[in-house]
């Protein structure tokens, strides 16, 4: 690789990866952006201005110290930097892959607002990393020395796996303990593979086992295991559930056949990438081939679900969100991306009830135009229903995307005292995310509300630290 000089935005315009036509990465669940070659992404990484303030370090959840690891890249010094990222991201190849970089890191960067086009921080990092594989730079976690004290992680997910690297790098014994039959959360089967192809996810979980973490999988507290018994096992208990109760909707018709939730639908599809049997997509309930999909919701779980509709050889696929482009959560480079694949946005609109048959199958999602009215509380301008508007669009599948809820884990495990929110997320200090219960943390979307991977990564690397710090407490080695 070639060194590049840096602060080369002002003649070196951005450049993506390779990104496969939409007509053939419709086709498929792969990866839809190709892998830099090695000098086009020292030739990327040398556009940053290395500015004095870097506002993409400040905006990234984890802070990672992005503008080195650019500079490094740029010189050819990958080895150390992928060492840097990895210093403060336990997923680097993952985050490279689905952080909304154009509302983070890339959306903040300084060249971006000057007008010369974000440097492609994603990308790099997620070259960085796959480099860092391919070279046999990432090896299993081998902590110094071996401490006595266990650590119980309920959730598999990233903020679960993030803590569960931080504490083994210590030298605590690491148990993570997942309802499901393989590791990952969200990551293995909420996320399609057109973003994230499962092999990188698994390899992650194959280093940590390496390292020496214990998975109990297909585990479910409450029935399996009781929550009192993962504390009376363990020094400490990190519980990083996320949420995954679907958030209702309250209209006409709902209990259709085709009706279906978000996660449900995309576990099923992510569930065949695996080679599983799984008889609701096989009976075509969760198989949108052949069907006119209407997608309700604008964030990135229904973009999620509208692009692995076109892949499934839906007839037609159609998003409805109740405001407009400028004003929608998910990622905008998501739905470009989308657009591209044949998708088509009905901008505001609402879901008014749903239209079934003599055998309560779906027809249709009856359907309420809207316009945008004064801000709401969050300086949003809130929808309102345009009367007499309403009209009927058909559909064979309707996917709810509205967002998700926790479960009431307080009863689920009775554990009565776990204090949670009016939301009923579990309370945890906002630094240490302690909770009331004496040696119990909590970490990522069980806390925060549904949320992103970065952030879940942020809260579980951040809880070990407390954790490492209770367990090294001097009352407490004394009382041992």
């Amino acid at each position: 690789m070639a060194t590049q000089k840096l602060l080369r935005f002002v003649d070196v315009g951005k450049e993506m990866p390779d990104k496969r036509p939409p007509d053939l990465r419709s086709e498929d669940f792969g990866e839809i952006y190709g892998e830099y070659a090695a000098d086009k992404a020292a030739e990327q990484a040398g556009r940053c201005s290395q500015c004095g303030v870097p506002y993409c370090q400040s905006h990234c959840p984890l802070h990672n110290n992005i503008p080195d690891w650019l500079m490094l890249t740029a010189q050819g010094r990958l080895q150390e930097a992928y060492e840097l990222s990895q210093a403060t991201n336990t997923f680097p190849e993952i985050c490279g892959r689905i952080c909304p970089q154009d509302r983070l890191c890339e959306g903040n960067c300084v060249i971006e607002q000057a007008g010369h086009g974000t440097v492609t921080i994603g990308a790099v990092e997620k070259y960085i990393t796959d480099t860092a594989w391919d070279e046999g730079w990432v090896k299993p976690i081998a902590p110094v020395s071996e401490r006595g004290e266990s650590v119980a992680i309920v959730g598999a997910g990233p903020g679960g796996l993030a803590a569960a690297d931080v504490l083994r790098r210590a030298g605590v014994q690491v148990t993570v303990y997942d309802r499901y039959d393989r590791a990952g959360g969200l990551m293995t089967y909420g996320i399609p593979g057109f973003k994230l192809e499962k092999p990188v996810v698994m390899r992650r979980i194959e280093q940590l086992e390496k390292g020496g973490v214990e998975f109990v999988l297909n585990c479910n507290v409450g029935e399996d295991i009781s929550f009192d018994a993962i504390r009376g096992k363990h020094d400490a208990v990190l519980i990083a559930t996320g949420v995954y109760k679907a958030r209702d909707i309250a209209a006409p018709g709902v209990g259709a056949d085709g009706i279906v939730p978000a996660l449900e639908f995309l576990t099923a599809s992510n569930r065949k990438s695996f080679g599983d049997d799984v008889p609701e997509f096989d009976s075509g309930d969760l198989d949108a081939r052949g069907k006119r999909v209407v997608v309700i919701g604008g964030g990135d779980t229904a973009m999620d679900c509208v692009r692995t509709a076109v892949r499934q050889g839906a007839k037609s696929v159609r998003c409805l969100y109740r405001r407009d482009r400028e004003n929608m959560p998910g990622s905008r480079r998501e739905t470009q991306n989308a657009e591209e694949e044949g998708v088509e946005f009905v901008w505001l609109t609402a879901p008014a009830g749903f239209v079934a048959d003599d055998n309560n199958v779906l027809t249709g999602v009856r359907v309420q135009k809207m316009r945008l009215g004064q801000p709401d509380a969050t300086g949003r301008r809130a929808p309102e229903v345009i009367e007499g508007a309403d009209y009927t669009e058909d559909a064979d599948m309707a996917i709810t995307a509205l967002g998700f809820e926790p479960e009431e884990l307080p009863a689920l495990w009775d554990v009565p005292e776990l204090a949670v929110t009016r939301w009923g997320t579990i309370k945890a200090k906002f630094n240490t995310h302690e909770t009331e219960l004496p040696g119990v943390w909590a970490v990522g979307d069980i806390v925060r509300g549904a949320s992103l991977v970065v952030w879940a990564i942020r809260d579980g690397r951040e809880a070990a630290d407390s954790i490492l710090r209770y367990l090294s407490a001097p009352a407490r080695v004394a009382a041992e």
